[in-house]
């Protein structure tokens, strides 16, 4: 039927020619991102599984770097502790050398210093090695994993490291505060007090002779004092401001060590030969909860027979913890791996699921894209056609007349 009021197959033509130009331009999208879903209408449910996929990829990539940071921090821990065993086999040797008779007493003295350089060594690897700004020693982390729903934690756990410690040759104590100083409170370590004061203190240093006398300054709580304390008993800064004033140097008769509200006090060699290293304080408030006193022992030496056979089997036993301390850390390491590799197997599986629904099938896409091609230019050449239709009624009333 011939109509001037509506061109039904114009009507038809234009609505077929909008509903290929959508489809062409949704396909000219996938083909320009590379995903079937670029937005919430192309498919809300494949959206929220994807995205929930991809929070657990997320998550499980950043628990696998967790468990090599874990691993990279015992790895330090162990290359330290390597070192541990050489320098005490080479402790074995003098030790060796020093317990034999035909050894002079002047030969034994100068055997003797290198094996006190030796401890002194091995204590220095202790408080010096570090993993990203942490000791390493004396150390509890929890290397946190997660698949974004499911969380756990793997602890790479590390003992304290000193020459006391491994060769059992000083006595020590850790002591536990119970509030923090006030200015004038005072603690007594061997042979030189530590008075608590507000800080900072101007002009501090850290060089100079051991001290009888020392200002240690009041942290911002009992934590920081502590740290404080400790820093000024071995004869470092502080990051509570400083810690000790001009002429304060190492305590020579005890090293320490701040973890919490608690200080661990260690005798030196020097310090051994007091009866006892003593804490005491002038205010009932400020104290510690666990004891003032502790004996110190003998000290580790190589001067006589006996001290170097007693230092001796000292030796071999510290070579044994140090192993089993190896073995230990190695096989947290070992469960670290194997966390990262279930991590990884995961995240690759995780992957490829969220790929299935995201990612585009460009071989369709490419079809899709020439078939809508060809219908828009087939839908013009309709349009065009049932527009020419309106003449035909022209025609027709130019016969009648």
């Amino acid at each position: 039927m011939l109509s001037i009021l509506n061109n039904i197959s114009s009507l038809q033509a234009q609505n077929a020619l909008n509903t290929t130009q959508a489809s062409l331009n949704s396909t000219l999208q996938q083909l320009s991102t590379g995903q079937r879903i670029d937005t919430g209408a192309d498919d809300p449910a494949g959206l929220a599984i994807a995205n929930g996929l991809e929070a657990n990829i997320t998550a499980l990539t950043q628990s696998s770097m967790n468990a090599t940071d874990g691993v990279g921090m015992l790895q330090t821990a162990d290359g330290a502790l390597s070192q541990v065993t050489t320098l005490l086999n080479q402790a074995v040797t003098l030790a060796t050398e020093a317990a034999t008779g035909t050894v002079s007493s002047a030969q034994r003295g100068s055997l003797d210093a290198e094996y006190q350089a030796i401890q002194s060594e091995i204590t220095q690897i202790g408080s010096s090695t570090n993993y990203n700004g942490t000791s390493v020693f004396n150390a509890s982390e929890n290397i946190f994993l997660s698949d974004g729903v499911t969380n756990s934690s793997i602890t790479a756990a590390t003992s304290s490291l000193s020459a006391s410690g491994i060769l059992g040759a000083t006595s020590g104590a850790t002591l536990t505060g119970k509030a923090n100083a006030t200015a004038t409170d005072a603690v007594v370590i061997g042979g030189t007090t530590y008075t608590f004061v507000a800080g900072p203190l101007a002009g501090a240093a850290k060089s100079g002779a051991s001290a009888t006398a020392i200002n240690v300054v009041i942290g911002s709580s009992l934590q920081a004092t502590m740290q404080n304390l400790a820093d000024a008993i071995n004869g470092n800064s502080s990051d509570e401001g400083v810690a000790y004033q001009a002429g304060g140097g190492a305590n020579a008769d005890a090293v320490a060590s701040a973890s919490g509200t608690s200080i661990s006090l260690s005798a030196t060699p020097l310090g051994a030969t007091l009866a006892s290293i003593a804490s005491t304080t002038t205010d009932a408030d400020f104290g510690f909860l666990n004891g003032t006193t502790f004996t110190a022992g003998t000290s580790s030496n190589l001067l006589t027979s006996a001290s170097a056979t007693s230092a001796l089997s000292a030796i071999n036993a510290a070579i044994a913890t140090v192993a089993n301390e190896r073995g230990a850390m190695g096989a947290v390491v070992n469960r670290l791996n194997a966390a990262s590799g279930v991590e990884s197997t995961q995240q690759t599986n995780l992957s490829s699921a969220e790929s299935g629904i995201m990612d585009a099938d460009m071989a369709q896409v490419t079809s899709n894209m020439s078939k809508y091609t060809i219908l828009q230019q087939t839908g013009i050449a309709a349009l065009q056609q049932s527009q020419q239709m309106s003449q035909s009624v022209l025609k027709l009333l130019q016969n009648i007349a």
